[in-house]
């Protein structure tokens, strides 16, 4: 197979070994950020042709082009794969390849940095919204389990102990508010994304350019350019914020979880789990697992494992 040129490699003679290039390429994982970078691109790409950094018939071009991708990628008539160092170099090669020279033009004053940095921020963006809603969809199940349940008297428990009678509702509505603290948490981290577009810092220290970057900022739906170039490119606050809510509302689900694993044992004795939220045993038929639960509970600890492993890289 014909090695493909990296776009950074202008002075190499020659291409990275394949051991490198095993480790650094990650097209399998950042393929996700397609639809997001091309959104970022158009954006740029408008920008370009009304400052006349690049003709307009270029802008134009690619603006048309890149839209048509994202639409097939969509659908799923265009995979995104190939050998490809990363989604980026995926992205521009495609593109190319489709209008000629043209579509290099759509990499001028930007660097893979703020590129990265703006996709990211908006895959993060639509990541939390998707968090937002599910949250609101336990919300609203842990509600009307709890309006079912106006009737029902369980024991409060404190160090594993019973100890005083309490509503199963009300039990249920403290998850409610455990839920709503997370609610509030994914739509400021939706917030944070959508808030700065780090577009135009370049590689560091911004681009020696016209750029106008309040107008890609709001083509690409953030609220403005952020201010400093240095930090824009290094910042990933945004995403270790949202990998905090996920951990703290993964922990409370947890805590769910537990709650549904207890008292379906038989030394709880409170709760039966009906056959569509349960498993069996291949050696036991009697036994009733909640698994559901028991995977909610052992799968938290992946999720904070991410947070501490972004905080340390």
């Amino acid at each position: 197979m014909k090695k493909r040129k990296a776009v950074w490699g202008g002075r190499f003679k020659s291409g990275p070994a394949d051991s490198l290039r095993k480790i650094g390429d990650s097209l399998h994982i950042d393929k996700r950020l397609a639809p997001f970078d091309i959104e970022a691109s158009i954006a740029h790409a408008r920008m370009l042709g009304k400052q006349g950094i690049i003709p307009k018939k270029d802008s134009a071009a690619i603006v048309r082009e890149l839209g048509r991708m994202a639409a097939e990628i969509a659908r799923g008539d265009l995979r995104v794969e190939g050998d490809d160092e990363d989604v980026h170099s995926w992205i521009e090669r495609t593109l190319t390849e489709r209008i000629g020279d043209a579509g290099k033009k759509v990499h001028t004053a930007r660097s893979r940095n703020d590129q990265v940095a703006t996709a990211f921020r908006l895959w993060i963006h639509e990541a939390a919204l998707n968090l937002w809603i599910e949250i609101s969809t336990a919300q609203r199940a842990l509600l009307a389990q709890a309006q079912r349940s106006v009737s029902c008297v369980v024991p409060a428990y404190t160090h594993l102990q019973r100890g005083q009678p309490a509503l199963l509702a009300h039990h249920l509505l403290a998850y409610v508010e455990m839920l709503e603290r997370d609610h509030l948490r994914t739509a400021m981290v939706m917030a944070r994304a959508a808030d700065e577009c780090p577009l135009g810092s370049g590689a560091a220290t911004g681009v020696p350019y016209s750029v106008d970057r309040m107008a890609t900022a709001r083509a690409a739906e953030f609220e403005r350019p952020t201010t400093n170039s240095m930090d824009s490119v290094s910042d990933r606050d945004f995403a270790a914020e949202f990998l905090f809510a996920l951990s703290l509302t993964s922990v409370h689900l947890s805590r769910l979880a537990e709650d549904v694993c207890l008292w379906a044992s038989s030394e709880f004795g409170l709760l039966e789990l009906g056959d569509s939220v349960s498993t069996g045993s291949s050696i036991m038929p009697q036994k009733r697992n909640p698994d559901g639960a028991e995977l909610t509970r052992g799968k938290t600890g992946r999720v904070i494992g991410h947070l501490v492993g972004l905080l340390t890289t």
